[in-house]
């Protein structure tokens, strides 16, 4: 399993006011904007940061802590039941094109899980 991206979630009512902050004043670029979460990221960066301001997870999920592309999302679902995690949401194939799935952390946040490729709507930052 290859870890190759990990973007941090912040819950917001309004996910379009980070564009002042970070948008306008760090220059970020709007990568994706599903109305209910918009990601910014630094553009031309391999492995560029990110930053996502949600008011839901998608499909009405709650807000994850992260979210974790990986390359082989059965693979961590495994590990994941393994150590006692718990799955907390899917895996499910999302309307905007992405098989997801949540788990709970040992520290009482959540994290999403997504497999790399192409996704529709999702940029590739």
């Amino acid at each position: 399993m290859i870890v190759k991206r990990i973007v941090a979630n912040i819950a917001t009512a309004e996910p379009g006011l980070a564009q002042a902050f970070y948008g306008d004043l760090f220059g970020l670029t709007l990568a994706m904007d599903h109305g209910w979460i918009q990601t910014y990221a630094a553009e031309a960066v391999s492995g560029a940061p990110q930053l996502s301001f949600a008011s839901e997870g998608g499909s009405g999920a709650p807000v994850p802590d992260l979210s974790i592309e990986v390359d082989d999302l059965d693979a961590v679902l495994d590990r994941a039941r393994a150590a006692g995690h718990a799955i907390t949401y899917g895996p499910v194939d999302e309307p905007w094109g992405v098989r997801a799935s949540s788990c709970a952390t040992r520290s009482g946040g959540s994290s999403t899980c997504w497999p790399i490729g192409p996704e529709p709507g999702c940029g590739e930052a």
